[in-house]
């Protein structure tokens, strides 16, 4: 991937890299513990504590990580397509998200769910309404593997079908640099609305699947 990580602001004024990943382009991306060049495609690495991104060559993603007092977890690269994910207009709606692109991650820092959609202004986070959200979990297994900090629910119902997918938290950030890269006017333009197309393709051509019916899960 050749999208850096900036520095803003969110909506508390609190500098986050995090929230704007994908937005500033280097010519030559090199792994930034050791300098070593990289890769097009290369691991990445989330310090929790800054809630920052960092590009990393395979020997250093190795070295920093699985350690048990590690300062960066290795983000996954599994990108899983929940084929038969349920989830209802109603549940949608009570979400409070208001529109139809969002990601969902578990913040071990704080021990709670946050929703964020992509923006022209980049990433928002949006309150979140806890008891809609654990209906939606409980209903649906997959969501129990996600990986808290580096790995998100991706919901696109944007296209004719709604899709759901299990992605590391990266993918979700370079959806939010394409939008806030391309985004033009009021409506976005056209442009925007084709590198999304293209972005969702680029899940689908490197996703696994889930298989059968969801496992409802009792308390």
């Amino acid at each position: 991937m050749s999208d850096k990580p900036t520095s803003v602001s969110d909506r508390n004024g609190t500098p986050s890299v995090l929230r704007q990943f994908a937005i500033r382009r280097a010519a030559t991306e090199r792994c930034e513990m050791c300098s070593a060049e990289l890769a097009p495609l290369h691991s990445h690495l989330l310090a929790p504590e800054k809630r920052e991104i960092l590009c990393a060559c395979e020997p250093c993603a190795l070295l920093f990580c699985g350690q048990s007092e590690a300062k960066y977890i290795r983000i996954p690269r599994r990108i899983l397509l929940l084929n038969n994910f349920q989830m209802t207009d109603l549940e949608w709606e009570a979400l409070m998200i208001p529109i139809n692109l969002a990601f969902f991650y578990r913040d071990s820092a704080s021990s709670k769910t946050i929703a964020m959609y992509p923006s022209p202004a980049g990433a928002t986070e949006s309150l979140l309404s806890l008891e809609a959200w654990d209906e939606i979990r409980e209903h649906n297994r997959p969501l129990q593997s996600i990986e808290s900090d580096v790995e998100a629910l991706l919901v696109n119902r944007v296209s004719p079908e709604p899709e759901y997918f299990i992605v590391p938290i990266d993918e979700c950030y370079r959806l939010v640099g394409i939008i806030r890269m391309h985004w033009k006017g009021l409506s976005g333009g056209v442009d925007v609305w084709r590198h999304i197309q293209q972005f969702f393709s680029d899940l689908h051509s490197r996703c696994s699947h889930t298989e059968g019916q969801p496992e409802v899960i009792r308390a």
